[in-house]
C-alpha cells in the first residue's frame, strides 16, 4: 500500500507542475513528454516486471523497484533541462513499474483467498488517496519550494519504505529452472511502446489520425504484438503463458477491467475541459469538484472488498459496472446550465459503481491464477489499467474532436463553440456507457463458483477459479 500510494501520488503530483516546468526549462509543447515517457515506460514494462518477479522472487524485485524509483526521483529533482528530466522520468517509471506490477501479487501471497478482496479494497482506497492528494500536495510544494521539490520529497519517504520492505516482506516463491524469454520481452516492449505512442499522437492537432507517422506507429505496434503472441505460442518457456487466458474467471476479469478503465481514461480527459472551458470554473474550483470521484472511491473500495468474501463476484462486479454505466449515461446530458453539484453527484455515482467492481474483480483474477503465475497475473491487471487509460484518452479525443468538427462544418459555426463541444462530449459519454455495459456483460459471463473457504491458506495452495 505504501508503494502504491507513492506511485499514484507521483503520477498525479507532476501534472500540476507542468506549467512551471514548461516555463523554467523553456520546454514549450514538448513538456508533455514529462508525463508521456513515464506512462509509456510503466505500461510497456509491466508484464516484463511481472514475469521477472515470478523468476527472481517478488520481495527482491519489489525492493529493487523502490530503489530505482528513489534514485530516479533524486535525479529528476536535479535535472538541468527538459530532456534530462525526461530521461530520469524513464528511470523513475521503471521503478514504478516494478511496484505497480508486484504489489497485488504480494497482497495475494500474504492473504488467504477469502481475505484478498478486502485487502485489495484497501489498496483501492490508497490509489484514490494518492490520486486526490497529488494536486493538493503538489500545489503546496510548488508554491513554497519550486518544481524540484515534488521529486525530492520521494527520497526520504522512499528510503524509509525500502528499510521497512527489507525488514517485513517474507521470501516469496521463485520459478526455477526456466530461461527468461528475451525475444518475447523485446517484441512486447517495442510493440506496446510503438502502439501507445501512436495512440497518444493520433488526437494531437499537430499530427491527426491520418498522419503517416501515426499510421506507421499504430501499424508497427499491432504487427509486433501479433508477432509477440505467435512467438509466445511457439516458445517452450514463454514470458506470458497464453494458457492463463483459458481460465474463464481470469479472462473475464481482465477484459471487464479493460472496459472499465477505458471509460475512466475518457472521463478524466473530457471532464476538466467541460468544467474549465464550458462552465468557466477556475482551476482551483475545478480541482475541488474533481475530488468527488476519488473521495467516493476511497470510501466504497474497502466496502467492495469486504463484500467480495460474502457475495459472488459475478453479481457484485457486474452490478458495480451497471451503476457506473448509469453514472456515465447521466453525464451524457451535460449542459452549460449545470452547476458544480450536477457534476459532483454524477462523479460520485460513477465511483460508487467502480468501487464495488474493482476490488472483487482483481481478487477474482488473482484467485483464478496458479501460484507460479501470480506475478504475471498481477502485472496483467496493472497493464490493463494503464492501457485502458491510454486507449480511453485516445478514443475520447477521436469521438469528441471528430463530432465537434463535423457539426461546425455542417452548421457553419466554430468547432470551439459551446454547442459543438457539447455534442462531441455527449457522444463520448454515450460511447463510454456502451463500453461499460459491455464490461458488465463480460463480468457476468465469468460464471458462479463457490466463495473461498476461510480455512484455505493462500501460501500452501494453488487457488482455483474463485468467484
Amino acid at each position: 500500500m505504501f508503494g502504491t500510494f507513492m506511485s499514484t501520488l507521483d503520477s498525479s503530483i507532476v501534472n500540476i507542475a507542468l506549467p512551471t516546468i514548461r516555463r523554467e526549462l523553456a520546454a514549450g509543447d514538448s513538456v508533455e513528454w514529462v508525463v508521456l515517457c513515464y506512462l509509456l515506460t510503466t505500461t510497456s514494462t509491466l508484464l516484463i516486471m511481472g514475469k521477472l518477479s515470478d523468476w527472481v522472487g517478488r520481495r527482491q524485485l519489489y525492493i529493487t523497484g523502490f530503489s530505482v524509483f528513489v534514485v530516479g526521483s533524486l535525479f529528476c529533482g536535479l535535472a538541468w533541462s527538459l530532456w534530462s528530466l525526461v530521461a530520469f522520468r524513464v528511470l523513475q517509471g521503471l521503478g514504478a513499474s516494478m511496484i505497480y506490477a508486484i504489489g497485488p501479487a504480494i497482497i495475494s501471497d500474504a492473504f488467504a483467498p477469502r481475505e484478498r478482496g478486502q485487502a485489495l479494497g484497501l489498496m483501492g482506497s490508497v490509489v484514490a488517496a494518492g490520486s486526490s492528494a497529488g494536486p493538493v500536495i503538489g500545489g503546496l510544494l510548488l508554491g513554497k519550494f519550486g518544481w524540484s521539490s515534488i521529486f525530492f520529497v520521494n527520497v526520504p519517504i522512499g528510503l524509509l519504505a525500502i528499510w521497512r520492505a527489507w525488514t517485513i516482506l517474507p521470501k516469496s516463491p521463485k520459478v526455477t529452472g526456466q530461461r527468461f524469454d528475451l525475444v518475447g520481452a523485446g517484441l512486447f516492449l517495442v510493440g506496446v511502446t510503438t502502439l501507445l505512442t501512436g495512440l497518444d499522437f493520433g488526437p494531437e492537432p499537430h499530427y491527426g489520425w491520418n498522419d503517416p507517422l501515426v499510421i506507421a506507429l499504430l501499424s508497427i505496434g499491432v504487427v509486433l504484438i501479433l508477432f509477440f503472441l505467435l512467438w509466445e505460442m511457439r516458445v517452450s518457456e514463454p514470458m506470458l503463458r497464453l494458457g492463463l487466458f483459458r481460465i474463464k474467471p481470469f479472462t473475464a476479469a481482465i477484459l471487464a477491467a479493460f472496459c472499465g478503465f477505458v471509460a475512466s481514461g475518457a472521463n478524466l480527459f473530457v471532464i476538466p475541459f467541460f468544467l474549465q472551458q464550458l462552465l468557466e470554473l477556475n482551476p482551483e474550483r475545478a480541482g475541488l469538484v474533481l475530488l468527488a470521484g476519488p473521495l467516493t472511491l476511497s470510501i466504497i473500495a474497502p466496502l467492495g472488498g469486504y463484500l467480495s468474501s460474502r457475495v459472488s463476484t459475478r453479481w457484485l462486479s457486474s452490478t458495480g459496472l451497471l451503476i457506473t454505466a448509469c453514472g456515465y449515461f447521466a453525464f451524457s446530458f451535460l449542459d452549460t446550465s449545470w452547476d458544480w453539484t450536477d457534476v459532483v453527484w454524477r462523479s460520485s455515482l460513477v465511483s460508487l459503481g467502480f468501487g464495488l467492481f474493482q476490488s472483487p474483480n482483481s481478487s477474482s483474477a488473482l484467485n483464478a491464477a496458479p501460484l507460479t503465475q501470480r506475478g504475471i497475473a498481477s502485472s496483467m491487471i496493472a497493464f490493463m489499467r494503464n492501457l485502458g487509460f491510454v486507449v480511453g484518452i485516445a478514443l475520447a479525443a477521436a469521438v469528441w474532436y471528430s463530432l465537434r468538427n463535423r457539426y461546425g462544418v455542417a452548421h457553419s459555426v466554430s468547432p470551439e463553440s459551446a454547442v459543438a463541444q457539447l455534442l462531441g462530449m455527449h457522444y463520448v459519454y454515450l460511447t463510454m456507457t456502451g463500453l461499460v455495459l459491455m464490461g458488465a456483460l463480460i463480468s457476468f459471463t465469468r460464471g458462479t463458483t463457490p466463495l473461498p473457504s476461510p480455512s484455505i491458506d493462500s501460501g500452501n495452495t494453488v487457488p482455483g477459479a474463485t468467484a
